[in-house]
């Protein structure tokens, strides 16, 4: 099956309110193609943490282990990923440097357990490069960072 996930997060003024959007598309055996829409947000939250969240949501959606393309705007999630930041912050128990702890670590390592199953191949997009996937995500996050009774982010706190 040909999965393709589109996402991106929106801080909405950094502190938050912040939200996700993340759409789901793939392909079925009679070769249809289907859609699924995946939002929510934060009252206060960072972009990163949304960034990632959006990756997550759209991972942990999938039911069965399959090949999946994952198109973020994100240069940061994107270089995590495919530049083994992550194998190199673990290694060094989750520390950038010597004494830089790396934020996010709750998100990073709900990636990782999403990500186990399949085969998950990061694209970077450059945001508000016309892809209409890329936009419509857009949207889902800013609709998502404006909604009216929204949590606030636990982990925000701790960053």
């Amino acid at each position: 099956m040909e999965v393709k996930i589109y996402t991106d997060g929106s801080s909405r003024g950094n502190p938050g309110p912040g939200g996700y959007g993340t759409i789901l598309q793939y392909t079925d055996k009679n070769g249809r193609v289907h859609r699924r829409e995946l939002s929510g947000g934060f009252h206060t939250t960072t972009n990163n943490r949304m960034e990632i969240l959006a990756a997550v949501v759209g991972l942990e959606a999938l039911i069965r282990p399959c090949h999946v393309d994952l198109y973020s705007d994100s240069q940061y999630l994107v270089k995590a990923v495919n530049d083994g930041w992550l194998e190199g912050w673990i290694r060094r128990g989750w520390k950038r440097g010597k004494d830089e702890k790396v934020k996010n670590v709750d998100l990073w390592k709900r990636l990782m357990t999403a990500m186990e199953p399949h085969e998950v191949d990061f694209h970077w997009v450059k945001g508000h490069d016309g892809h209409p996937e890329n936009e419509r995500c857009d949207a889902l996050a800013v609709a998502a960072a404006l909604g009216d009774g929204l949590p606030e982010d636990e982990g925000y706190r701790d960053n």
